[in-house]
């Protein structure tokens, strides 16, 4: 049976970040700590004095624009509905907020193997990090002997303090972050499976995730592929004696899983192969 979390029924929760404004979040789904193939997924609502300076991560992250646009200056604006993909080792940014903006957020150990710091393990670190300097729009900073300042991505900061390393950052097939939009592709039908249409967005990088989005007609059967996330648009319907409704996320882990739509379903679906099978 897949894991299901329908997002109506998790409470929404302010939460302390390393980055400037506001922040309310749903903790939606979470990996392994310590593995490689660690995840986690949450419903971010950021509002008008959000601010994250231009930086970038040793992790993979899917972002789906909800509610209101999301800026990330010169690399584009997401306007709900859209998909991006965001690539470890790739800058992005500055993001800031002119509203209410509410975005599906999965970040993920990339090709590169670096893994991903869990939620709690990161704030452990913010607040550890906080016994040697201060947190102030998305950098720490830290005083230096003989005077003056250290200034540090707040997650590198966090990351290095954790591994006791230098964070070296993994290159990427790409120098930006990748903005789809599902609207402009086009359906193709799945086949031999009645009833069921994709729309399939981009294969990235070298562990091959890959992000479509499915058309599942009322009374049909979609099959989701093993290692997948899915994030449900609309619609309702069944997997796995489970009932998911608009906004649920499902997960499958080694085997496919059916989904049985009950009405009209549009449903995200991201593939992330095991990192021992994308290197093999």
């Amino acid at each position: 049976m897949p894991a299901l979390v329908n997002i109506s029924d998790v409470p929404v929760v302010e939460r302390q970040h390393a980055r400037a404004g506001l922040f309310h979040s749903q903790s939606l789904l979470g990996g392994r700590e310590g593995s490689k193939d660690n995840f986690y997924v949450q419903l971010s609502q950021l509002h008008n004095d959000f601010f994250s300076p231009r930086h970038r991560h040793n992790f993979d992250q899917v972002r789906v624009q909800l509610v209101g646009d999301a800026s990330f200056t010169r690399d584009g604006v997401m306007r709900p509905g859209m998909i991006g993909y965001f690539p470890e080792g790739v800058y992005y940014g500055p993001q800031e907020n002119a509203g209410e903006s509410k975005t599906l957020v999965l970040q993920f150990g990339g090709a590169s193997g670096s893994g991903y710091i869990s939620e709690e393990r990161f704030q452990q670190g913010v607040e550890e990090l906080k016994q040697f300097g201060t947190f102030e729009k998305g950098v720490f900073h830290r005083p230096k002997e003989g005077g003056g300042r250290k200034n540090q991505d707040a997650y590198e900061a966090v990351w290095e303090h954790i591994h006791g390393r230098k964070l070296e950052y993994p290159k990427s097939e790409h120098g930006e972050p990748v903005f789809m939009d599902p609207q402009a592709v086009a359906w193709q039908d799945e086949p031999g499976a009645a009833g069921v249409r994709r729309k399939l967005l981009g294969v990235f990088s070298a562990r091959a995730t890959r992000i479509s989005v499915l058309g599942i007609a009322p009374g049909a059967t979609a099959t989701l592929a093993p290692h997948s996330l899915a994030f449900v648009f609309s619609g309702r319907g069944t997997a796995g004696g489970g009932e998911w409704r608009p906004h649920a996320l499902l997960r499958t882990e080694g085997e496919a899983q059916a989904l049985q739509a009950a009405e009209e379903s549009e449903v995200l679906e991201i593939q992330i192969p095991p990192l021992e099978r994308a290197s093999a």
